[in-house]
């Protein structure tokens, strides 16, 4: 197999097919176009979600915290805790541990999320240091979501800009590789990308404005999410493409390797499912929070299409990201 998320056919027939029992208590459990679980404690919910960061080797303490925050927002739920699990190569220097936790700590500070455990262990199983965290999120019941709600011509928004993870990721990896074509300002410029990667408050708000929705931009960039939001719903979305908010050093930056920002990994940007008659207060509103927010699409009756002036045509299910193809160069 390649490297990166598992294909979705191959997900569902080798991992979903498999998991075979049930309890009353769930939910929302494990299928396409979900990242999290949601589970029945009675008064409340709770959302856990759990993801590894394998991409990168600087900037994993952040990296590892956002990432199963921005899944817990999907449900529009706030983070109560993380647990943290650490694999260090043998050979790790102590300063380094260090330094990935101090990042951790700092990125659950700016999330309000407390770090109540994990592991942590040197093994000769990795390379380089993998991390992997699990968060749990509470909700109110009456703030769960679900899909039945989900019309034909509802509005599909997208906070902040395309590709934000991956710029931030390749800037960091590649920057001697980058340093003959990008400024050092430009490099800084895509490095501090990473200070957008988390999406809790938009969720957060979302609840406010009828959501019905929510998917943050991972691995397979906005097509793979786009094409797992359709999968999920089961309706079809029009993605309008030229209307696709990118960053000038994104798109430089994607030139100059040569990848498609449409399917580069984009933690910090999230697609919100609202009712047309509630999209201009929802956009104003997450714009008064500092959140850039623009309609990139609506619901559809069938088929996921990316939208241009010269047509359109099918988005498929996603296949390995971008990101690893540029980190291969």
């Amino acid at each position: 197999m390649e490297i990166g998320k598992v294909p979705n056919e191959l997900l569902e027939k080798l991992v979903f097919e498999n998991i075979i029992f049930r309890r009353e208590e769930v939910l929302v459990r494990a299928s396409i176009g979900e990242d999290t679980g949601v589970i029945d404690l009675g008064d409340n919910l709770c959302v856990v979600s759990t993801d590894p960061i394998t991409g990168a080797t600087k900037e994993l303490g952040g990296l590892a915290i956002h990432v199963s925050c921005n899944d817990a927002a999907t449900k529009g739920a706030e983070p109560v805790a993380i647990l943290l699990t650490i694999l260090c190569p043998e050979n790790t220097r102590k300063e380094e541990l260090e330094f990935v936790m101090k990042q951790a700590g700092e990125a659950a500070k700016s999330v309000n999320v407390e770090i109540i455990g994990g592991h942590t262990e040197v093994t000769d199983a990795v390379n380089r240091m993998v991390l992997s965290t699990t968060v749990i999120a509470k909700m109110k019941r009456e703030d769960f979501i679900g899909y039945e709600d989900i019309s034909i011509g509802d509005k599909i928004v997208l906070s902040k800009w395309i590709g934000l993870e991956g710029t931030h990721i390749l800037a960091g990896e590649l920057r001697d590789k980058l340093k003959d074509k990008l400024s050092p300002d430009e490099i800084e410029e895509a490095i501090a990308l990473g200070d957008h990667l988390s999406v809790v408050k938009e969720g957060l708000i979302a609840k406010e404005y009828g959501v019905k929705y929510m998917h943050d931009v991972t691995e397979g960039g906005i097509y793979g999410a786009i094409w797992e939001a359709g999968k999920a719903k089961g309706k079809g979305i029009n993605l309008f493409e030229d209307r696709l908010p990118i960053k000038p050093i994104t798109k430089k930056l994607c030139d100059i390797l040569d990848i498609d920002v449409k399917k580069l990994i984009s933690s910090g940007s999230m697609i919100i499912v609202v009712p047309e008659k509630n999209v201009t207060a929802f956009i104003d509103r997450l714009e008064k929070e500092g959140i850039y927010a623009s309609v990139i699409g609506e619901t559809t009756e069938e088929g996921v299409y990316a939208v241009t002036e010269l047509g359109k045509h099918e988005i498929f299910s996603p296949g390995t990201d971008e990101l690893y193809k540029a980190l291969e160069l």
